[in-house]
């Protein structure tokens, strides 16, 4: 296979010169594989090979989808977005004239837009899909393609099974894929813009008092407009942007990573902010789906993780809906299976439900559209603790503008009461415990990574006698096999779909759950406990990181 593709591949005028150059076990890291879609839809470097992000994987995908329309007789739309990153204009308009060669009328966002405006669109404009060309937060060199379908939500496995199916069946007819157009996309951003933004409203608290001092920075991506605009159509007017930070700039040029996870980015946005004396520091991600936060308390920024900012709007939506009386007999709030318990015991304490779900913002969308179509459940809150929220679902992924202006009025009503988040966040500790999360992340090897993702992972599926004593574990959920085991041998099956998952729980309130990263050759390891007082949390913590690092 390797050898044929190099020969096909060597034969684009393009990547001549590119794979001429590639040693051998470069050619296999490019060309042994097709690219798949992970976690967050098809991720990876930029540059010639099937596993990598190109006009070509473009149309590979682009194609398939063309012909899913078709074939399940759906509607002959598709709404693409793209964000700031190097080529993504282009993969759009690739993606786009391989759908309008097919018949398949095409709106594309004729500017970068955030990935949960593209969620929007797709619904506004009762499209049968979405396409967002970005890789989110990854370094420079990546690109991704996200697949959306007629709820606003990214595709799961099951759904782009065809999609996968038909790039498989035409990754040897690489310079065959057609793209002559039969008429020309169809541009958008005003409409959609101005939709949108009537939709924030929703979470806007008629305070005339809007005295809160914002810094905010896009990280050089697609937030710069609508995050400003959304604050300032909220009412909040001290709002300073990181004005090196708002060009958009697909190299990322003062970032190592354009992550709000990390607390490097925010080196500008806190030197103004200490300038200005910020109440809080917000950043997005290029594509404006992840939101981070810090918070000045006692004179000092304090960053808040995703799971301590989730459990602070989780508690912030709750208590205003309860303070309008609204009904929460039905409500229910989602989360995913490695985000922090702490949401479950707010959700209890309020009367709603918690449910859970496999890894992905798109699993979250999924239970959305179910309950939309059942009415059986009232959705009020959904987060995932790598920094994505959503608090009302009129977009189907998570969405850094809504909870950009969402915490700006959060941190506003606490400030009116002479409190900080941080003040709020120990308060909510000292009702449901000290709850502290670690992820630990390891990197591994692109082309043995795979083997050594087995390798560990039938370990902790299959945990030894004296593994499972010194870690007190009581249960072992095993997502791939689709069983719970607890200690005494009993058997429970789980509701979840199969996926590559294995979470233990401890005694104590304390687990572990283990997880292949979707999008980049990374193990990933999740840890949690609780604890009565903030010192014996952190002393748990530290203990059980330490027994999970004797382990790999």
């Amino acid at each position: 296979m390797i050898d044929k593709q190099v020969s096909i591949w060597s034969q684009l005028e393009e990547f001549k010169t590119e794979i001429n150059n590639l040693t051998d076990n470069e050619k296999r890291a490019r060309f042994s594989e097709l690219i798949n879609f992970g976690t967050g839809g098809m991720r990876a470097l930029m540059g010639a090979g099937l596993n990598r992000m190109n006009r070509y994987t473009v149309r590979l995908a682009t194609t398939g989808l063309a012909k899913q329309i078709i074939n399940d007789n759906l509607h002959k739309k598709v709404v693409i977005g793209y964000d700031t990153r190097h080529n993504s204009e282009k993969f759009a308009n690739e993606a786009a004239e391989t759908l309008l060669h097919y018949g398949i009328k095409t709106y594309v966002f004729f500017e970068p837009r955030p990935t949960p405006m593209l969620s929007y669109a797709v619904r506004y404009y009762d499209a049968s899909a979405g396409i967002m060309i970005t890789a989110s937060h990854n370094p420079k060199e990546y690109n991704g393609y996200k697949l959306y379908g007629a709820d606003g939500g990214q595709l799961t496995p099951e759904a782009v099974s065809d999609v996968r199916r038909v790039m498989e069946e035409n990754m040897n007819h690489l310079t065959e894929l057609p793209t002559e157009l039969h008429e020309e996309p169809a541009f958008i951003l005003e409409e959609i813009d101005l939709a949108y933004h009537q939709e924030l409203l929703a979470l806007r608290r008629l305070n005339p008092k809007k005295d809160l001092t914002i810094v905010y920075t896009p990280l050089h991506g697609t937030g710069l407009k609508p995050v400003p605009r959304g604050l300032n159509e909220f009412g909040f007017m001290n709002v300073y942007v990181e004005e090196t930070q708002a060009e958009l700039d697909g190299d990322f040029p003062t970032v190592d990573l354009p992550n709000p996870e990390e607390k490097s980015a925010f080196k500008l946005a806190e030197e103004l902010g200490n300038k200005k004396q910020a109440d809080i520091l917000i950043a997005t991600d290029p594509d404006a789906d992840r939101l981070g936060v810090a918070v000045l308390h006692d004179d000092t920024y304090h960053y808040l993780s995703g799971n301590q900012l989730g459990a602070l709007l989780l508690h912030y939506k709750l208590t205003l809906l309860r303070a309008n009386n609204a009904n929460l007999d039905n409500a229910v709030a989602i989360k995913t299976i490695v985000t922090s318990e702490l949401g479950r015991k707010i959700a209890h304490s309020f009367g709603i439900t918690m449910e859970d779900t496999l890894t992905g913002f798109k699993y979250i969308s999924e239970k959305i559209n179910e309950y939309e179509e059942s009415d059986e459940k009232s959705f009020v809150f959904g987060y995932e603790e790598s920094f994505g929220y959503l608090l009302e679902d009129f977009a189907r992924d998570k969405d850094a503008i809504q909870a950009a202006v969402a915490v700006s009025e959060m941190a506003q009503m606490y400030k009116d009461s002479g409190e900080t988040l941080i003040d709020t966040l120990h308060s909510l500790y000292e009702t449901h415990g000290y709850h502290q999360e670690k992820l630990i992340s390891i990197e591994l090897d692109p082309e043995t990574g795979t083997n050594e993702v087995n390798k560990l992972m039938n370990q902790f599926m299959n945990p030894t006698e004296e593994i499972i004593a010194n870690l007190n574990i009581l249960s072992v959920e095993n997502y791939l096999t689709g069983e719970k085991i607890i200690s005494n041998g009993e058997s429970v099956p789980l509701t979840l779909p199969k996926e590559n998952v294995v979470k233990y729980r401890l005694t104590n309130e304390g687990w572990i759950a283990f997880r292949p990263s979707g999008t980049e050759p990374k193990m990933k390891i999740y840890l949690g406990v609780c604890a009565d007082t903030e010192k014996l949390a952190n002393e748990q913590l530290t203990h059980l990181e330490k027994q999970i690092n004797e382990l790999i």
